[in-house]
């Protein structure tokens, strides 16, 4: 009993809240969520509407509910581990790191392309809101968020990007409820059904196949592959259960794990809880805007015929409360938008570098016993920086099809793969790194099993039937 007391007070971890308490800690999914609500919500959701129109609410849906069970399942893994994802993936069976080197080579150029995309989103909105240079617009946004994401500070962006995550919120309930089809509609928009691409798309140059339209929405909406990872570093950031004190860039102590009492083992539990709601407000928020911005895009371009594209996609979108309320409400859709970009963009400068350095820290050992981690991830993000310029200059007038790229690349290629390796993390390494007291408290549900194989079947499909044609299309230039 002395025993199991001394290693209690060794690891020291904080009670968890519980009942309404739990919600004064909810922060991670803050984070998380002002990272995903952007282009895919602000530019590919109601581009989608427009074109599509309300029918396709159902995978907006079902893309949001499954991603949110990998983003769970991974952050419940890292508070009873204290590991990010990136280090699970490592500890997958088989050759080694032979995960972690998939991620790195995928995410590699997938970063690139999906940072870049967001600056010139950004570019292209402040542009149009300051009447400006878009390009110019584009350095400045990237410059400033490279300044917050260097200092690394958890409590300066979750401040930041929560005041972006409410005014995004704001605006798509507000275009939402002027616009809304009624229940019957949205009741039939669950029905599974894929609708064809209108004539009048198709001769404004939009491909006949609609998955074209929905696959990079899909890809983005909750975010892509490394906003689940990027979750697990909030949830390390706001030091849940055993991550409490122990910082990025470090793999679980096995030691420490191999000798959890089940008292400190119940704690951590409690800490799932906590995981649980904060997740949970990601899942609501995450639902809410990207329905309510495809609600929108349904409602008021699609009975004009407008298409957000390249160059005028932030003018036409601004026509979402331009029809409705004149030049005030356009430059409102202008400001809520330039937010929800900024913030995806100081987001995925913040854990795209995290998620990187990770990967070359578990491939290449040379790296992490020579550089500091926190070098490692700062190269990273002055290397974002230099290809956000290069792209905003070469594609400032292409922001559709980059961010189309980017979300396919970021939120499809891998995610099949990932709901494979969580559960993997869940039920087959996390029993065998904790001890067996431990691993007797913290054994997952039996739902996560069946949903993550759901996930990894539907992305599955996703990938090798609907992502090379998509793909080759983009690159024609016919999307």
């Amino acid at each position: 009993m002395k025993e199991n007391a001394a290693k209690d007070d060794a690891i020291a971890l904080k009670t968890p809240p519980r009942g309404w308490a739990i919600f004064a800690l909810v922060g991670p999914s803050m984070v998380w969520c002002a990272e995903f609500i952007g282009s895919g919500e602000v530019i590919l959701a109601p581009r989608t509407g427009a074109i599509l129109g309300t029918g396709i609410l159902w995978a907006v849906v079902v893309t949001i509910f499954l991603k949110y069970w990998i983003g769970m399942s991974g952050a419940r893994y890292t508070a009873c581990t204290g590991e990010g994802m990136v280090d699970m993936f490592d500890r997958m069976p088989g050759p080694r790191h032979w995960a972690v080197w998939i991620v790195l080579v995928v995410h590699l150029v997938a970063g690139a392309v999906s940072i870049g995309a967001l600056a010139t989103a950004s570019g292209n909105f402040v542009g149009n809101l300051l009447h400006a240079d878009p390009r110019l617009c584009g350095w400045v946004v990237a410059l400033s968020a490279l300044a917050i994401a260097w200092s690394g500070g958890f409590n300066i962006l979750k401040i930041v990007m929560s005041l972006f995550v409410i005014m995004i919120i704001l605006g798509a309930l507000y275009v939402a409820v002027h616009v809304f089809p009624g229940f019957t509609a949205l009741l039939q928009s669950l029905s599974f059904h894929v609708p064809p691409v209108p004539e009048w798309a198709i001769g404004k140059g939009i491909s006949q196949n609609p998955w074209e339209v929905m696959l990079p929405l899909m890809g983005w909406a909750a975010g892509g592959f490394a906003s689940q990872v990027w979750y697990t570093y909030w949830v390390i950031g706001a030091n849940y259960g055993m991550t409490e004190g122990r910082g990025y860039g470090k793999p679980a102590d096995a030691s420490v794990l191999k000798n959890l009492t089940r008292s400190s083992a119940e704690k951590i539990k409690g800490w799932c809880r906590v995981v649980y709601t904060d997740a949970t407000v990601a899942l609501i928020i995450g639902m809410v805007v990207t329905c309510g911005f495809l609600i929108a895009g349904a409602g008021v371009l699609r009975p004009a015929q407008l298409i957000p594209q390249q160059a005028t996609a932030a003018e036409t979108l601004s026509q979402i409360f331009a029809i409705q309320w004149g030049k005030i409400g356009g430059v409102i859709y202008l400001l809520a938008g330039s937010a929800a970009l900024v913030s995806t963009l100081l987001g995925q400068l913040a854990g795209w570098p995290r998620l990187l350095a990770d990967c070359f820290r578990i491939c290449i050992p040379p790296i992490e016993r020579n550089i500091p981690w926190k070098w490692q991830f700062r190269f990273f993000l002055i290397l974002f920086f230099c290809t956000n310029m290069t792209i905003v200059y070469v594609m400032g007038k292409q922001p559709v099809t980059v961010i189309q790229l980017g979300a396919i690349l970021d939120g499809v290629l891998l995610t099949a793969l990932q709901a494979i390796w969580v559960a993997v993390g869940l039920y087959m390494v996390m029993p065998k790194i904790l001890s067996k007291e431990a691993s007797e408290v913290l054994r997952p549900s039996w739902i996560f099993a069946p949903i993550l194989t759901v996930t990894a079947v539907v992305f599955g499909y996703l990938t090798v039937i609907q992502i090379p044609p998509v793909i080759l299309q983009l690159f024609k230039g016919g999307a």
